[in-house]
């Protein structure tokens, strides 16, 4: 996408978000085609303003920039009414905010330093949080997980300057906010060290493109919902950067954890799932806990997401009694069938009946030495915390 383009859709952005807030209204922006650039309702983004229904009564504000004449269609609450002359002046003064922010010096290097301190929980102040993340046209309001792409061997690789860094840290930027295309969908910077974060809205909605009918549910709560989804985009993602960059880069991906500060967390998880996985399993590949093995058990040292883990790859058994009974009675015979069917007074047949079942659920197969022993340390942490 040309610079021209993507300033007009950064300030375009920034016009209807800060707008909408103003004036506690739904806003869009359309531009000379008619076509919806940047809305404060995401999901309007990209369609043509004749696809859009309930737009009756919207106050139109034309507005001038990048040599082209847009508008603003604000849309004010049923029984009160708004005056064209105050909304006049809002989109006038949000247009002159957005266009000093846009020009400020080093603009990105603000951002990457935000998203730096962010995910390393360097600021606890949550409006202060919020008031930088909008003065930079960032939106913390959707759920977000962290995405951590290792592109070190891109970035630092010999004789690479600071300047050199600097432009191909965009272009690995660039490439993921093009991936991902919506403007408030992902929030992408680099943060230093060779890691590039991506913090991607991770509702269902966000991540509809790679859901699919057979994904395990999870409470929408839980910071395990809609990780299948998750790992196809990060998949989809790393297959995108590699291709489009001609180079193998790693990645870690991170659970969604509530609350501003959860993002900090998920950026822990990224880390350590980017770390462990790297070692034990192949560089330029993505990585998540919930796929770590007996290492994420032995490796981790945060005992709170060792035991999230672990309720995590027990819930599907968490309604099935009789097979945390089987699993018990397998474990105490050593895992050999014949002597924990006997234990359990059942013919082998129904035992091998309740193993399969168990490996359908939860995709762990208590037969396999590996597998066996992660389901093991499992119910140990499960049961030593109660």
């Amino acid at each position: 996408m040309p610079a021209t383009d993507l300033r007009y859709e950064r300030v375009t952005q920034l016009v209807s978000d800060r707008t909408a807030e103003l004036l506690a209204a739904p806003t869009l922006v359309v531009n000379p085609e008619g076509r919806v650039v940047a809305s404060s309702r995401p999901e309007w983004c990209g369609l043509p303003l004749s696809a859009l229904e309930a737009l009756d009564g919207a106050l139109p504000i034309p507005f001038r920039f990048g040599g082209q004449e847009s508008r603003v269609l604000i849309l004010p609450a049923e029984g009160e009414p708004l005056s064209p002359r105050l909304a006049h002046g809002v989109v006038e003064l949000v247009l002159g905010q957005a266009l000093v922010v846009d020009r400020l010096p080093g603009q990105q290097e603000l951002k990457n330093t935000f998203i730096h301190d962010l995910l390393r929980g360097h600021i606890q102040d949550e409006e202060t949080l919020l008031r930088q993340a909008r003065i930079l046209g960032m939106d913390l309001g959707p759920p977000r997980a962290v995405i951590l792409i290792d592109a070190s061997a891109y970035l630092l690789g010999p004789g690479q300057d600071p300047d050199r860094i600097q432009q191909r840290a965009q272009l690995v930027v660039g490439s993921v906010v093009n991936f991902f295309r919506l403007p408030n969908d992902t929030i992408c910077a680099y943060i230093g060290e060779g890691e590039v974060a991506v913090l991607k809205a991770s509702d269902t909605r966000n991540l509809s493109l790679w859901a699919e009918d057979g994904d395990a549910e999870a409470p929408t709560s839980s910071s395990w919902a809609n990780l299948a989804a998750l790992k196809r985009a990060g998949n989809a993602l790393l297959a995108h950067l590699q291709t489009d960059l001609g180079t193998g880069l790693g990645m870690g991906i991170g659970r969604y954890h509530r609350g501003l500060d959860g993002l900090a967390r998920s950026y822990q998880d990224a880390r350590a799932a980017l770390s462990l996985g790297s070692r034990l399993s192949g560089e330029h590949r993505a990585h998540t806990l919930d796929a770590l093995g007996v290492a994420a058990f032995v490796g981790l040292a945060d005992e709170p997401t060792k035991l999230g883990l672990a309720l995590h790859l027990l819930s599907p058994l968490d309604h099935e009694p009789e097979l945390l009974d089987t699993l018990d009675a397998f474990f105490a015979a050593d895992c050999h069938p014949l002597a924990a069917a006997r234990g359990l007074d059942l013919h082998r047949n129904t035992l091998n009946y309740r193993l399969d079942k168990i490996t359908s659920l939860t995709g762990l197969n208590p037969r396999t030495f590996d597998q066996a022993v992660q389901i093991r340390l499992a119910l140990l942490i499960r049961r030593l915390h109660g």
